[in-house]
């Protein structure tokens, strides 16, 4: 229950920050949602850092892990996840999961939100 908790509060700051982001970069009028790119850019940051530092100093404490990385980094984007996921390929030399896994997320993704799209519409 103590773990639910630390990534409940965690989660729930970052998604604080994630909206309070967006509303201050996203524009309809731009092309881009550069609050939503920041998001995704900084939550890769963090993820790395937190993950790095708890990783190095051999201070992997799993509440700390739970609190930053996957509740403040999950709640802030899930990008971050994805990107850290796809570092250990990498730093495994597991191109083929890291190709895989890089493209069928961004397919798939884009995908899942058409069909989704066009599921509401049936309703």
């Amino acid at each position: 229950m103590k773990q639910a908790l630390l990534v409940f509060v965690g989660g729930g700051f970052g998604s604080v920050a994630r909206y309070v982001i967006g509303k201050w970069l996203n524009n309809l009028e731009n092309s881009i949602p550069y609050g939503t790119l920041l998001s995704n850019v900084l939550g890769s940051l963090l993820i790395g850092i937190i993950l790095g530092y708890l990783g190095k100093t051999g201070n992997m404490f799993q509440s700390q892990s739970l609190l930053l990385a996957t509740g403040f980094c999950g709640g802030f984007t899930t990008f971050s996840a994805f990107a850290y996921e796809n570092h250990l390929f990498l730093k495994n030399g597991d191109y083929f999961s890291f190709l895989s896994y890089s493209f069928g997320s961004l397919i798939i993704g884009i995908l899942a939100v058409f069909f989704g799209l066009y599921i509401s519409k049936l309703f």
